[in-house]
């Protein structure tokens, strides 16, 4: 009898263990224009061209979301280049086994820089239920189904409104802005300034969700009425006071946004300055709103946002006062955990994702052991050299360059140039393999 043929040999290429990739610019009208922009400077870098000075640059999105996804750079890809999102789905191992059956042949999270001018919309993002009939309902409006639980990590001094304030400072407002007092109507207010927190969480939120409903759906004429009041009283007070932080930010959210509801809502959520390195996460259908600053973004891969003020786009005030979870809980500000020389990790409470940052000093060297996920590289700041396992030669890197990094691939990066080298990993949460 004659031996079996033998099996062919496999000469098909291997896939690339790092993938130069080509991310997408969100132009929003809140966006910082030109240089001043940091999105800017990220992407011109990378294209070595000239921002248009005139333009607003907001996001640089990192990922495979369909509103703006990453490409490959051809030289960087066996085939030639496509999106990233085609090729995950030709290369599933490049997601690691537990990531590929958790959440599909696609990255679960979306990596962002924002260069914020102007303050964003008072909003909310679905829990994945909501997300789901949300979508169905409106496709148009909610682009996807899925969750948007996310992270900022400030680069410069970022401000941000995130969650109802305590019961106490609530009830100063009422108080103390007579404008809004009227807004919420004698009832509501009394039985907000009424409440003891040991009378329980129930009520408290109740309360709470009656008296901020009744301000986000007073009428167009009583809202741009009460905003005059309150903007004519203010600019008179600060001839013979100081004026608080909150009051001073609803002056000038009002010229951002003149006679929009958005400006007496920033009296009832926590005004948070975040210093470079510190983060915030927001968890689905808590409040919030980015102000200004820059900032590195990591989320779930999703774009729902329902919003109710500060912005000229589709309001969704009903859904947003509907679903937020009324908590009166100051954000937990993280500052990074060392996780090696160099590297600190933030780490919310989201299987989707986690964020390293790297700081290298000059000519030195930083070995990143392989993940069981896949990771996504940013360089912020500096040059140097990026090399993958085994390979002899490293690949030249500089500010704006972003890499895709496959599972189980080490990485090390050495910095070449005078400065430091900076660096953000984005990767599936380590919590999610343990």
């Amino acid at each position: 009898m004659a031996d079996p043929t033998p099996p062919e040999e496999d000469t098909s290429p291997s896939p690339p263990r790092l993938l130069r990739l080509r991310c997408a610019v969100q132009h929003y009208e809140w966006g910082r224009r030109g240089e001043a922009s940091l999105v800017a400077r990220l992407s011109s870098a990378a294209a070595d061209d000239d921002p248009d000075t005139a333009r607003p640059y907001a996001e640089l999105w990192m990922g495979t979301h369909p509103s703006a996804p990453s490409s490959l750079l051809a030289a960087a890809a066996n085939d030639g280049g496509g999106l990233l999102r085609d090729w995950l789905s030709r290369n599933p191992a490049a997601l690691g086994p537990a990531v590929a059956a958790r959440w599909g042949g696609d990255l679960p999270f979306l990596f962002k820089v924002l260069s914020v001018a102007k303050a964003l919309s008072i909003q909310a993002h679905p829990d994945k239920d909501l997300a789901e009939v949300l979508h169905a309902l409106r496709p148009a409006t909610y682009k996807d189904g899925n969750h948007k639980p996310e992270m900022a990590i400030a680069v410069t001094e970022f401000r941000v409104l995130c969650g109802f304030a305590g019961i106490q400072e609530l009830k100063d407002v009422l108080r103390t802005v007579p404008e809004v007092e009227d807004l919420v109507g004698p009832e509501d207010a009394a039985k907000l300034l009424s409440v003891k927190e040991y009378h329980g969480v129930n009520e408290v939120k109740s309360c709470l969700r009656s008296a901020f409903t009744k301000l986000m759906t007073a009428s167009k004429e009583t809202v741009s009425e009460a905003i005059t009041k309150l903007i004519f009283r203010l600019n008179a007070e600060s001839k013979v006071r100081t004026l608080t932080e909150k009051e001073n930010l609803v002056l000038s959210l009002e010229k951002q946004y003149p006679e929009d509801v958005g400006v007496l809502s920033a009296f009832f959520f926590n005004y948070i300055k975040l210093s470079p390195g510190e983060a915030l996460y927001i968890g689905a259908n808590e409040p919030h709103a980015y102000l200004s600053g820059e900032c590195i973004e990591c989320m779930a891969t999703s774009d729902n946002v329902v919003r109710a003020g500060l912005t000229p786009k589709y309001r969704d005030v009903q859904t947003l006062c509907s679903m937020l979870t009324y908590k009166q809980v100051f954000p937990e500000i993280l500052r990074g955990v060392p996780v090696q020389p160099y590297v600190r990790r933030y780490t919310p409470p989201f299987d989707e994702f986690e964020v390293d940052c790297c700081s290298l000093p000059p000519s030195e060297l930083i070995v990143i052991s392989p993940v069981p996920g896949p990771s996504v590289y940013l360089v912020m700041a500096g040059e140097g050299e990026i090399q993958v396992d085994s390979m002899s030669n490293g690949a030249k890197s500089k500010q704006g360059d972003v890499f895709f990094v496959p599972a189980y691939t080490e990485v090390k990066f050495s910095a070449s140039g005078p400065e430091c080298m900076q660096l953000y990993r984005a990767g599936v949460n380590s919590r999610f393999f343990s």
